[in-house]
């Protein structure tokens, strides 16, 4: 059957591995949008590769910025600032890509001419006033199909600073303002909870533009003062941790396997996954650890989990795992008791609604769930849960995390699984299947 793949083994050859995952997607797509307004040639190496980095270099290109891809390396010629050429009618299509298209909406707030961003079926259903909201104060003009995707935008000649409070603990969004507000004449004031702050480190420890940082218990305080040019930058990008959380669970819920995945970032904002894990039973280490231009890189090393116990989640966890909770939940399906998750509206705001598809595959293998108001789940776990039956996943508009963490689930608790739209994995992880294989796992496709 075309674009199916077919799994009806468990995962049982590898019991001591080293693996490397692909480069980490934030910092890719971030490298690409920061590089075409530095001044000069920038060189990334360990680029991610993936469609959704694809349609960030894509878009760029378009704006008149030379883009060169080899092998090893991605070379981008930045025009500072304001070096974006303006054409007539121009389209950007995003894909799949979330941040690709806010932060393409962030930098274009100086457009000389009226210019489209679109993407592909999933994103059009994706919120996009998280950003539109701020980015108007700047002095942006928009239209949009009541906040969705095709977004018109045009920029303002007069950009003005703002002070923005970010109340989702949203990275995309505080992201957002901080590039518009790179164009800005005068000092920007932000007020965030806390999510990711790659485009904080970057913004420090490689661009060198000046930005004040004050962390307060429960929000940060930033100040950016725009229009200071910077110049041309090289960058390594480390592995993604959220890559590698899929080859960590399935080890962790493996008989007799260890496995260290080498050179991952490991910036505490992006740990969640661990520090969750760890607190249900599993012992996860951080070894060889090393800072690199202000991000923490380390080898993970994890075995096979002997016992896990379940977990009553405090919602303060949730921002540094946002990406992760389909695994996490398919760790507590295999726990010693219940585990209650809270507070999670964010994961039905992503390329599919994936907190209906963690209750929908946990009702499908057989673990008891229930629905904790709209934006909550109680999982009571099974130890001992052990499948054998036919699993069939689809309909599940080709969310990357939806398609890998079925894969997991497969390859770990068994069973027959045919899993549609076998090419999803392509828009964060390419190397997915190709990793799975050289560890053993059977894969048909």
């Amino acid at each position: 059957m075309k674009n199916i793949i077919s799994i009806n083994h468990k995962l049982n050859n590898y019991k001591k591995k080293n693996i490397k995952v692909d480069g980490d997607k934030s910092l890719s797509i971030r490298f690409i949008i920061l590089s075409s307004i530095s001044k000069g040639k920038c060189i990334a190496t360990n680029i991610l590769k993936s469609e959704d980095v694809i349609s960030a270099i894509k878009s760029i290109k378009k704006l008149g910025i030379k883009i060169i891809i080899k092998k090893s390396k991605c070379e981008v010629y930045g025009k500072g600032l304001f070096g974006y050429s303006y054409k007539k009618n121009l389209i950007l299509n995003a894909g799949n890509s979330g941040t690709t298209a806010r932060l393409l909406l962030s930098v274009l707030v100086d457009a000389k001419k009226k210019i489209k961003i679109t993407g592909d079926s999933s994103l059009k259903k994706r919120d996009m006033n998280r950003i539109i909201v701020p980015l108007k104060k700047f002095g942006v003009k928009f239209k949009s199909n009541n906040g969705k995707l095709p977004v018109y935008t045009s920029g303002s000649k007069l950009l003005r600073p703002i002070n923005f409070y970010e109340h989702l603990g949203s990275a995309q969004c505080k992201s957002a303002v901080m590039i518009a507000a790179l164009k800005t004449f005068g000092v920007t004031n932000i007020k965030s909870l806390p999510s990711r702050d790659h485009t904080e480190i970057m913004f420090r420890h490689v661009l060198k533009v000046p930005i004040i940082i004050k962390k307060k218990k429960n929000y940060e305080l930033i100040k950016i003062k725009g229009l200071n040019e910077f110049k041309s930058f090289n960058y390594k990008i480390p592995g993604d941790i959220s890559s590698a959380s899929f080859f960590i669970v399935l080890t962790l819920l493996s008989k007799n396997k260890s496995l260290l995945i080498k050179n991952v970032n490991v910036n505490p904002s992006r740990t969640g996954i661990i520090k969750i894990l760890n607190l249900m039973g599993a012992k996860i280490k951080f070894i060889n650890k090393k800072k690199y231009k202000g991000e923490n890189i380390a080898d993970i090393f994890v075995r096979s989990a002997k016992k896990l116990k379940s977990i009553n989640l405090s919602p303060k966890l949730n921002s540094s795992a946002i990406d992760e909770f389909l695994l996490i939940f398919l760790v507590a399906s295999k726990c010693n008791g219940v585990s209650i998750f809270k507070n999670l509206s964010e994961l039905n705001k992503k390329e599919s609604k994936r907190l209906n598809w963690g209750f929908k595959i946990l009702k499908l293998i057989g673990v008891k769930t229930k629905r904790l108001n709209t934006h909550g789940i109680k999982i009571y776990g099974k130890p001992k849960l052990n499948l054998n039956k036919t699993y069939i996943i689809k309909n599940y508009l080709k969310d990357h995390r939806v398609f890998m963490v079925s894969v997991i689930a497969a390859l770990s608790l068994g069973g027959s699984w045919k899993i549609h739209d076998s090419d999803s994995y392509k828009t964060s992880f390419p190397a997915f299947i190709k990793i799975l294989k050289n560890l053993g796992a059977k894969i048909n496709e």
